[in-house]
């Protein structure tokens, strides 16, 4: 048993998780070793399906907010994000900074993924920075719609200079 994270052994684990069936099977009325397999099941079920949801929504509000750019280009390469931190909400932020090489004054439309560190999509949203002077930098922060949990990092999926 070499498994050893935050002081917790594999043991211990396995010990509370069979608490805890064995709690859930106190509570029905069919106290059957599947059935409590089944409940479990479906409770992961249930908060897979919640945060598939509020992904699916994320994404396409991302999409629209995206698609409202008239003339944009892609300007993902002007576009640097900081290290993703925890505000005071329990959101997750990265400060977005994008860099105007145009000659004019042009606003950017970024999209920010947030991720696990396997790489998986937690969360999505556009942050819209106005108006940067020609040759100027601007920042803006984005923050997730929703609490993010474990390690999180964040990635540039879209950007729109228009």
């Amino acid at each position: 048993m070499a498994w050893n994270r935050g002081g917790a052994t594999l043991a211990t684990v396995v010990a509370l998780g069979l608490t805890g069936l064995t709690g859930l099977t106190g509570c029905s009325g069919d106290s059957s070793p599947s059935s409590v397999a089944s409940k479990a099941a479906s409770a992961v079920a249930s908060i897979g399906a919640q945060a598939t949801g509020a992904i699916a929504s994320a994404t396409a509000e991302a999409g629209r907010r995206l698609d409202e750019v008239k003339n944009g280009v892609d300007a993902k390469e002007a576009v640097k994000l900081g290290s993703p931190a925890t505000d005071s909400g329990g959101r997750s932020t990265v400060e977005v900074t994008v860099d105007n090489s145009a000659g004019s004054a042009k606003s950017f439309a970024v999209q920010v993924e947030f991720k696990d560190t396997g790489g998986n999509l937690l969360d999505t949203v556009v942050v819209t920075v106005s108006d940067v002077p020609a040759g100027k930098s601007a920042t803006a922060t984005a923050r997730s719609n929703r609490d993010l949990s474990g390690g999180v990092r964040a990635a540039v999926g879209t950007a729109l200079r228009y």
